[in-house]
Formats: C-alpha cells, sequence, structure tokens
C-alpha cells in the first residue's frame, strides 16, 4: 500500500491548517505533490533543526562515555530493556525513542549513586512511563511496565517521585524533536513519486532503533540520523540505491553534509556486522524483584519510634525473592 506524501507531510501541519493546504489541486494523489504545502513544510523541517539541539544532552556527553566516566555498558542495558517493554506493550518507536532521550538528557545533568544498579533501572522506568504519557493512547500502570526482565520492580509512588525528578531536570521540555520528525519529510526528497515512502519509512525507522544503544550515534543530532537511516533504507531498492548520499544535504537548509555522512557510514558498518552475524550480542542480567518502601511519618512520637525502629530492623531484607530497599536510601 503506498502512501502520499500529501497524507503524511499534514501530520508536520497544525490540524486547523493542514486540511486546507494539502488538499486542495490533487485530493486523494498517490504522488509526493510538494508544490502545495512546500513553503510550510520547509519551514516546519527548518523549525526543527534549528529547534534539535535543544532536546540534546551537551556536546561532551559522548566524551563521557569514551573517558569511561559514565558507563556505556550501563547506558546499553538501560536502552535495552526500554526496547524490549516497548516491542512487548506494542508502543509507538517515538515512545521507545523519547524515554531514551530523557534518560540520557536526564543522564547529563545529574549523577546518579552507585547502588547496585537500581537507581538507574528506576531512571528507566519513569522516563518510559513519561514517554508513553505522551505518546500512548493506553498506558500500562506502573506496576506493569516492569516487565521484559527488569531487575527491580518499585512501588508506583516511588516511580512518581522520580518522574517529577526527571521532570525537574528537564525543564518540563518533553516535546523533543526527534528524528522521526523528519522522516517523511525526507522520504518524500528521495522518492518524489510517492512509490516507496511506505518502505523507507518503516526501514529507517527500524535502523534508528536498532542503532538506538549505541553510544557512537550520540555525536549526532536527529536531522543527520534521519537522514542517514534515509539513505541506509533506499540502499533495499534499486531504483534508489544510486542515490548519492552526498546531495542529502540539499534536502534541506540546515544540514550538515558531513554529519550525514558520517552517521550513514556508521550505520552502513554496523548493518554490515548484523548481516554478518558479528555485530556484539547484548548481555542481560537476571531478573531480581525489588520494592523502594516509603518512609512512614508520623506526628506522634510513638508512631516515630515505631517507624524508626522498622527501618533499622530492616534496612536491607529478603522476603519471598523480593529486596526490599529502605526509601532513605532511594532519594537522589
Amino acid at each position: 500500500m503506498s502512501v502520499s506524501c500529501s497524507e503524511c507531510l499534514s501530520d508536520l501541519l497544525c490540524g486547523e491548517d493542514s486540511s486546507e493546504i494539502v488538499s486542495g489541486e490533487s485530493p486523494g494523489s498517490s504522488s509526493c505533490d510538494l508544490e502545495s504545502p512546500g513553503t510550510v513544510i520547509e519551514e516546519s523541517i527548518a523549525g526543527f533543526i534549528q529547534d534539535e539541539r535543544k532536546f540534546l544532552p551537551g556536546v561532551d556527553y559522548l566524551s563521557r562515555f569514551q573517558s569511561r566516566s559514565l558507563d556505556v555498558s550501563a547506558r546499553e542495558e538501560s536502552v535495552a530493556w526500554i526496547l524490549k517493554v516497548q516491542v512487548y506493550y506494542g508502543f509507538q518507536p517515538l515512545t521507545a525513542y523519547l524515554a531514551v532521550n530523557y534518560l540520557d538528557r536526564f543522564l547529563y545533568s545529574r549523577n546518579l549513586p552507585q547502588a547496585n544498579g537500581w537507581p538507574r533501572q528506576l531512571l528507566s522506568v519513569a522516563c518510559l512511563s513519561l514517554a508513553a504519557k505522551m505518546e500512548e493512547p493506553l498506558v500500562p500502570s506502573l506496576l506493569d511496565l516492569q516487565v521484559e526482565g527488569a531487575r527491580y520492580v518499585f512501588e508506583p509512588r516511588t516511580i512518581l517521585r522520580m518522574e517529577l525528578l526527571v521532570l525537574n531536570v528537564l525543564d518540563w521540555r518533553l516535546r523533543s524533536v526527534t528524528p522521526f520528525s523528519f522522516l517523511c519529510f525526507f522520504a518524500c526528497k528521495l522518492d518524489s513519486s510517492g512509490a516507496y515512502i511506505g518502505f523507507l519509512i518503516s526501514r529507517a525507522t527500524e535502523i534508528i532503533l536498532s542503532n538506538i544503544q549505541e553510544a557512537s550515534f550520540l555525536e549526532y543530532w536527529p536531522s543527520s540520523i534521519a537522514a542517514a537511516a534515509m539513505l541506509c533504507a533506499a540502499n533495499g531498492i534499486p531504483n534508489l540505491s544510486l542515490v548519492n548520499p552526498e546531495h542529502a544535504e540539499s534536502w534541506c537548509d540546515g544540514l550538515s553534509k558531513d554529519k550525514i555522512m558520517g552517521c550513514y557510514q556508521l550505520m552502513q558498518g554496523l548493518i554490515v556486522l548484523e548481516n554478518s552475524g558479528r555485530k556484539p550480542k547484548k548481555i542481560f542480567l537476571p531478573q531480581l524483584r525489588v520494592s523502594i518502601r516509603a518512609r512512614i511519618r508520623s506526628s506522634d512520637s510513638s508512631s516515630s519510634s515505631s517507624s524508626s525502629s522498622y527501618t533499622n530492623n530492616n534496612k536491607r531484607r529478603k522476603l519471598n525473592n523480593c529486596l526490599w530497599v529502605d526509601d532513605d536510601k532511594g532519594s537522589f
């Protein structure tokens, strides 16, 4: 089933304007009609390119992994879990990407305490929950969200507190610019006939998600990642495989040929490794169910004494294969 560029690009326009702009000259056309909405679409994409840097971690984020001040394997494990839950619940690809974006921006701004990995798992759950609330029509409960090999299981109130912390660190800026903001536009630029739009977007989406664990891609902005993924997707179509990747810079003002080429070559290398079976497998640790218990606060002295006794006697204990950790060790 072919996808019309007019239908696809209308998503970039405001709801009250898109029907008026996209319809008109050739309603129901299956070809890529960029003449009618062209100016508005170009401005939207240029705006995305101008704003995308505002929704990324700092430029030295990748160097922190390279210098090992941040643990790249820990990030890979968190991203892998997010992707597994995305598949488990059938979330949109954008939901998973946003969750990883929130995680990266948080890690750049705040240091997590090293406590057997549970702070990182708590952050992953909170970021995925926020992303799901942004994009999904139906969102699982916070307990149900903790599936697919989650090493720890947290109480909902603990996750909600972590969500609030993430929101504050991100300054409540959750509507991020992602590679998915550019895919349809780039697909129409690459295939003006509209015959392969659906395949190009689907394949590029698959490529983006399959590489999101790789820290090397943190060097590139969403527009460059989207352009590179679209070029890689085009390699699977004989009619488009001869497109010169260097020409992608002309798709829109603000694109960087060097960044697109660097990202494209990195993707191509990983695709070759994956096809040859030499791409390293990710290692997942066994599940460990953990709950963070909230402190008991009371103005009554006897209740306070009882709470203190409870805390002292239960700093760390196992019940029915569940490790309980007091909330005073769960605050960042």
